[in-house]
């Protein structure tokens, strides 16, 4: 698989979402705080990254995510929107590693890094299907 030459270091892209309960780490089970879950803001990074790199994939190829290093360090409350923030910073072979961060209307609340491994979509849905002991003789 060649790459196209506009998947390079320096694309970037954005996910928001305004937080709602259905967002909070009691309503996901990762605390008992009503504030935006970890959980959460890491899907929020994740989807930013995946968007900043999905128009760029050839037919039949996809992004997985194989790597995510984040902190979350500020909370935020129902009703704020949180802006997520992911740029390219590297391509190597079929490897591509994000820098990350999201952000609330009053502060910086996490930041990291990610990394996605492009994957032959056919390729990946034999294996699975192998692991389940349904694959084709």
């Amino acid at each position: 698989m060649e790459l196209p030459a506009e998947l390079k270091s320096g694309l970037t892209e954005t996910a928001e979402i305004v937080v709602g309960t259905r967002d909070t780490a009691p309503h996901v089970g990762s605390g008992k705080i009503g504030v935006l879950a970890t959980p959460i803001m890491v899907n929020l990074m994740e989807a930013a990254a995946l968007q900043a790199v999905e128009r760029y994939m050839p037919a039949g190829y996809q992004t997985v995510g194989t790597r995510l290093d984040v902190r979350h360090f500020a909370a935020t409350p129902v009703g704020l929107p949180v802006l997520a923030h992911a740029e390219l910073v590297k391509v190597e072979d079929r490897a591509l590693t994000f820098t990350l961060r999201a952000v609330d209307e009053r502060e910086a609340i996490g930041a990291g890094v990610h990394e996605r491994l492009i994957i032959n979509v056919a390729r990946f849905d034999e294996r699975m299907q192998k692991k389940l002991g349904k694959a084709k003789p």
